[in-house]
């Protein structure tokens, strides 16, 4: 007759046995060019890198807005409009999609950056349901004042990389861009389908 085991040694046995097993997780990735011997884990480390990166990334935007007395937004904003203003000024459209911000996040932040002298809004004569923005001598000597830090940050930050390096950083951040678009799609219609 075999032994009765309490529910509290069966427990003890239990934590014993977890113990001394090894949790393989399930992959999170199932594309082949992503795993390896290990499975996903050198997936995982390179997200993990990832985040960290793009946080640094945004802590250095957001100290060349307080550099500027600005937000990092409004960094982003106030440069993006001095890179695709030309002689005629930028729409509040094109502008959101140069810095990669929302056009109402955008139009907000105009708004601000008008308020306090540094770019001006005109009416588009091409498109009357838009303005052109357009930097003010003021907003020019911002950025002329905080260019030696903003160049010097960005050289440390981008140290020992390559223009065919930086190339093809971008066509892979393009890529993963569009694609987490379509990640955020399904994310959404999964989210709504579990509300039902």
């Amino acid at each position: 007759m075999a032994a009765k085991v309490s529910s509290k040694s069966a427990r003890k046995l239990e934590l014993v046995d977890a113990a001394h097993r090894v949790f393989r997780p399930p992959a999170t990735v199932s594309h082949a060019a992503l795993l390896d011997a290990d499975g996903d884990s050198a997936f995982r480390e390179t997200l993990y890198l990832m985040v960290t990166a793009f946080g640094r990334l945004q802590a250095c935007r957001d100290a060349f807005g307080r550099a500027a007395d600005l937000t990092g937004s409004q960094f982003a904003v106030l440069m993006g409009t001095a890179y695709t203003q030309g002689e005629r000024g930028v729409t509040i459209r094109q502008l959101a999609a140069h810095v990669q911000l929302a056009a109402t996040h955008v139009t907000t932040e105009v708004g601000r950056l008008c308020r306090l002298g540094l770019l001006v809004k005109r009416p588009n004569a091409q498109d009357g349901r838009s303005v052109l923005v357009s930097l003010t001598s003021r907003g020019e000597q911002r950025l002329v004042d905080i260019s030696p830090f903003v160049r010097a940050i960005n050289d440390l930050l981008f140290a020992g990389t390559d223009r065919t390096q930086f190339s093809e950083l971008d066509r892979f951040l393009t890529r993963l861009v569009s694609n987490a678009d379509l990640a955020l799609d399904e994310i959404r219609r999964t989210e709504n389908a579990d509300k039902r």
